[in-house]
């Protein structure tokens, strides 16, 4: 990308920009001239009676037209638009949006600063809460786990309680805040030969009860002290390092003998990106409280005193 910084892009842009403007300038003109007698014929006949006039443009027309020629000089003295040249007036993109971001803070800030100081499942029983964590996970975290939360492939299932680094509210609102970085490594080696690898994956298949060949799950039950580390003797995983339960028939990347296979020849990375500098704690806590309650019942949760207030004075009314 520095190729296109220097300063004969500068220039190209430049050059290109106000050469196309008086192009258009110099065209218009050269039209509006009568080339011999206005109502004549230009020899041009169609349909042989329907003849083309020799009949100048609208005089109004071609104003217009030379009025936005006018404008666009006009527009490009002002606002950025000739290379790096700034403009008269100093507008940037960024600092419209800046701005807006701090009118948005302004407008909703209180509002969340009240979520922020309650206990996250009142939150999450908050019917204005739950609309607003809504919003947020469908701007910020659809792409990833879809509109429905239920992921794709490599990106988890936020209904279900299957966690990776575990699901208590405090925990979730950690992980948005913070990140999380999952890393399987590449265990073919480790583990010896082609069918070595075949043997522990029926073995992995087989702790969830999943259809797997009992012979080779045999043969790979001693193979399987390799990944015992990370999770655990019995398959149940770790939620402090992120391994993943094998014993239920959950998968994030597939539950297959032959993704299985490919799982544990070459690794798995993953990475949930960190919004703490970019949403700040207070919306994080609403959209934790949100993301929680995918998971959880929160009709018995005691409503948050913002969703009390709200009630009692839409019953006053």
């Amino acid at each position: 990308m520095a190729d296109f910084t220097n300063g004969f892009w500068d220039m190209y842009i430049v050059v290109l920009t106000l050469l196309g403007i008086i192009g258009c300038g110099v065209l218009l003109f050269s039209q509006s001239k009568i080339k011999g007698k206005a109502g004549e014929t230009t020899g041009h006949v169609w349909d042989e009676d329907l003849s083309e006039l020799n009949t100048p443009m609208p005089r109004w027309w071609m104003w217009l037209f030379y009025i936005t020629i006018v404008f666009s000089l006009g527009y490009l003295v002002l606002y950025p638009g000739l290379g790096s040249y700034a403009g008269k007036l100093g507008w940037k993109s960024s600092g419209q949006y800046q701005a807006e971001l701090k009118q948005a803070e302004n407008d909703y800030g209180p509002l969340f600063a009240q979520y922020q100081k309650q206990d996250l499942k009142k939150v999450a029983a908050d019917p204005k809460a739950h609309a607003i964590g809504e919003r947020l996970f469908l701007t910020y975290c659809a792409q990833c786990h879809g509109s429905d939360a239920r992921g794709n492939k490599g990106f988890p299932n936020l209904t279900d309680k299957d966690w990776l680094f575990g699901g208590a509210p405090e925990t979730i609102k950690e992980t948005i805040l913070h990140g999380r970085t999952g890393v399987m490594p590449a265990m073919g080696a480790a583990l010896g030969s082609d069918k070595d690898v075949e043997n522990v994956a029926h073995y992995v298949l087989s702790l969830s009860g999943s259809t797997a060949d009992p012979i080779k799950a045999v043969f790979g039950k001693d193979k399987f002290g390799a990944c015992m580390a990370c999770h655990s003797a019995g398959g149940t995983g770790n939620q402090a390092i992120g391994a993943p339960n094998l014993t239920d028939k959950i998968w994030l990347f597939g539950g297959s003998a032959e993704t299985i296979m490919e799982t544990i020849r070459k690794g798995r990375s993953t990475t949930m990106p960190a919004f703490a500098d970019f949403l700040g704690d207070a919306k994080v806590h609403v959209l934790a409280a949100y993301v929680w309650s995918l998971s959880n019942d929160v009709n018995h949760v005691e409503p948050s005193p913002v969703a009390a207030a709200t009630e009692t004075a839409t019953a006053a009314k």
